[in-house]
């Protein structure tokens, strides 16, 4: 079967990709800009176009055979390359289509983590337990992996661990063998108008799994930095014995312990300098909490805060709930919010407004992407401060481009 998928090297579509070609599709896609993924899906032999989706591309392709046209969420409705696989009568779906048919396919039980905030991390301690105890597991994580591909298939496996998104509903495709949900809070309020609607969502995902954890207390002597991330953990040990209930709880909680993070996760680019994708208030606090236990271990003298808002929307809604999430960082330097589908008839909300909640505000400033930023930044790591980037937007290429030598 010839699949296509259009937004291939981002981190929701490139671990897809790559799992299709290892269970023997022949796969090849494009995307406007080089994604996080884009070196994996090379290394694996896939062939990308990198440029304009004006079509030609897909043209060629189709000339010797498209059987599937698999797209992102955000592929508008009369994009080039959407507009020509329909028009010439090719299969077209989102991601979650093509997930579920390679789970049946392979005939993998599903297990599945869902959640506004921890997923990422809860699903790639879980992939990394499963390959140092030697598990048969799949999976597709959301985001590159130091220890492994984002995405892998093997012949035998038993398994497929799977990053459930619940933006779009993409989650709501699945009936999965193992659901795990970190934590849930409203978000994501261009999909689920209210909170009730997010609520129903995840009561719906629960309802179609065959079993269900989302306790997170430490009951374990996990020790990774991070009230959340431990929480996480905890859960990751609990999947794990569901999975392979012959191996002793211990032994989990030492590989655990061993962690190494993941991209965009509390991402170590330099010493004294992180970069993170937290962009909600809960996922804010969170993150804070263990920058400055992080600091502390590592003998710096505390926290400095670059935020980068991501989506006007979601902050006339989250706006209240930044009030004390910053607490305990001595310093937050405020970016614009990062606009994306955007609805024109809110005012988009301003640093300033943003900052005049803060119940710590007199440490937080107004600031660009800029010079002028950057030496701030290095004055910050000279005099011993742990500097945390918090973003889902481009100032993480940004923060790469100056730090990341």
């Amino acid at each position: 079967m010839n699949i296509y998928i259009s937004g291939i090297s981002g981190t929701g579509m490139g671990p897809l990709a790559l799992m299709a070609k290892e269970a023997g599709l022949n796969v090849c896609g494009s995307d406007l800009a080089k994604g996080a993924v884009y070196d994996e899906l090379i290394k694996a032999g896939i062939e990308v176009y990198i440029g304009e989706q004006d079509g030609k591309f897909l043209q060629t392709k189709l000339a010797e055979g498209v059987d599937w046209f698999v797209h992102t969420s955000a592929l508008p409705e009369d994009h080039a390359e959407l507009m020509m696989a329909k028009g010439a009568g090719v299969k077209c779906t989102k991601r979650d289509d093509l997930t579920e048919y390679l789970v049946e396919k392979l005939g993998l039980k599903m297990v599945a983590v869902a959640g506004t905030h921890g997923k990422t991390t809860t699903t790639a301690m879980i992939v990394w337990a499963s390959l140092k105890l030697g598990l048969p597991v799949s999976y597709i994580v959301g985001t590159t992996l130091g220890f492994a591909p984002s995405g892998a298939y093997h012949q035998g496996d038993q398994y497929f661990i799977y990053e459930a998104d619940e933006y779009d509903r993409n989650f709501l495709k699945f009936h999965p063998w193992l659901a795990v949900i970190p934590y849930v809070s409203y978000d994501h309020p261009d999909i689920y108008p209210t909170r009730e609607d997010y609520t129903a969502a995840f009561q719906q995902f629960e309802a179609q799994s065959e079993t269900v954890i989302k306790d997170g207390t430490n009951e374990y002597e996990i020790k990774l930095a991070g009230k959340a991330r431990r929480q996480d953990a905890a859960l990751a040990v609990k999947a794990i014995l569901k999975m392979a209930p012959e191996i002793n709880a211990d032994e989990v909680v030492d590989i655990l312990n061993q962690f190494p993070g993941v991209g965009r996760r509390f991402e170590k680019l330099v010493d004294g300098i992180y970069t993170d994708y937290a962009h909600h208030p809960e996922e804010i606090a969170a993150t804070v909490e263990m920058a400055k236990e992080e600091a502390e271990l590592t003998g710096r003298k505390g926290v400095a805060v670059i935020y980068q808002p991501h989506q006007n929307t979601r902050q006339h809604e989250v706006r209240e709930g930044y009030k004390d999430a910053f607490v305990g960082a001595e310093k937050i330097y405020w970016l614009p919010t990062y606009l994306t589908r955007e609805d024109p008839n809110l005012t988009v909300l301003t640093p300033e407004d943003l900052i005049a909640d803060l119940s710590n505000k007199n440490v937080a400033k107004v600031a660009e992407l800029n010079d002028e930023l950057a030496a701030e930044l290095q004055q910050d790591i000279a005099e011993g401060y742990l500097v945390i980037l918090m973003t889902a937007g481009p100032a993480d290429e940004w923060l790469r481009k100056k730090f990341n030598k």
